[in-house]
């Protein structure tokens, strides 16, 4: 199913770590952030990781884009957001966009469908996924999980 839902926005504040001498973001830092808003897309689902690895289920990376348009400088104040582009029983997949903001814009929550999205966009990508088993076969959800297949397609 094609999703036009609402983005969920995560804060991020760039570590001086995750820079190179000149202070410019090391583009595999976007990759990580990019899983946090994944991460913090399903808690705010309500499901934490953990809880769904309990449930024995998997969601393996099987593509991922990332499209770079304007460096994370040391201590930019960004948002990571994400929402599902599509999803099927077996795949899900994630676009994301890290985004500089200002201080005020600085806080998580979701903007509705058709929002402009705060701040200036610098990463725009994604990422495809694939639920598996615990033995790596894939699974459907809505018959492993349905309970979190029925909230994620709530979302």
């Amino acid at each position: 199913m094609s999703r036009e839902l609402g983005w969920y926005l995560h804060p991020l504040r760039v570590r001086y770590q995750e820079t190179d001498q000149m202070g410019v973001v090391f583009h595999g830092n976007y990759v990580n952030w990019f899983e946090i808003g994944r991460t913090e897309w399903i808690r705010n689902a309500g499901y934490a990781y953990k809880r769904i690895e309990e449930h024995g289920m998997l969601l393996p990376v099987i593509d991922l884009t990332c499209r770079f348009i304007m460096p994370a400088k040391y201590d930019d104040t960004l948002l990571v957001c994400t929402r599902i582009a599509e999803m099927t029983p077996l795949r899900i997949a994630f676009e994301s966009e890290i985004r500089r903001v200002a201080l005020e814009d600085f806080h998580g929550h979701a903007a509705k469908y058709g929002e402009a999205l705060p701040g200036e966009l610098l990463v725009q990508g994604g990422t495809k996924h694939v639920w598996v088993n615990r033995s790596f076969q894939p699974t459907r959800l809505s018959k492993a999980f349905p309970e979190l297949y029925d909230a994620i397609s709530r979302k």
